[in-house]
């Protein structure tokens, strides 16, 4: 079963995106490194802002997590052309809006590193730092990804 065939059992698709946002990109390959910018709980007409452990419970906040992988998977897929390239998932930079008092920034990551094995296996493994700040325009999480990708460059 391929990487997709097992994110769709869970509900979600990877369509492609544009990669050029404004003065950054989505997403940046050297060698067989690929970089995502920052990644936001947005799908379709839905987003998730808020302060999590006020606005947003630790739940909802796992949800964002997911939703913020899926968006990276979705530029990672979009400059490599499949899911399949991916060799090994790096390292994830979790960051997440908390509310004063909240301390449980891992949890609220784990639900992106969970999806990430549950998908990709021994590959999903990943290093990881899930901090907690204020994020700009109020989204609940935002999250950055490296994978190791095994296709060669485009020319």
């Amino acid at each position: 079963m391929t990487y997709e065939e097992k994110l769709a059992q869970r509900g979600y698709t990877i369509e492609p995106v544009a990669l050029e946002a404004g003065k950054l990109v989505q997403a940046v390959r050297t060698g067989n490194l690929v970089f995502t910018s920052g990644q936001i709980p947005i799908q379709g007409s839905r987003s998730i802002k808020g302060k999590v452990g006020d606005d947003v419970s630790l739940d909802e906040a796992q949800e964002a997590a997911r939703i913020c992988a899926i968006n990276a998977l979705r530029a990672i897929k979009t400059l490599v052309g499949s899911l399949e390239n991916i060799q090994r998932v790096v390292k994830v930079f979790g960051m997440v809006n908390v509310a004063p008092g909240f301390e449980e920034t891992p949890a609220v990551i784990n639900g992106c590193s969970e999806l990430l094995i549950e998908i990709f296996g021994e590959r999903g493994k990943h290093a990881r730092s899930a901090v907690g700040m204020s994020l700009p325009l109020n989204y609940a999480v935002e999250i950055e990804m490296v994978v190791e990708v095994t296709s060669p460059p485009p020319p």
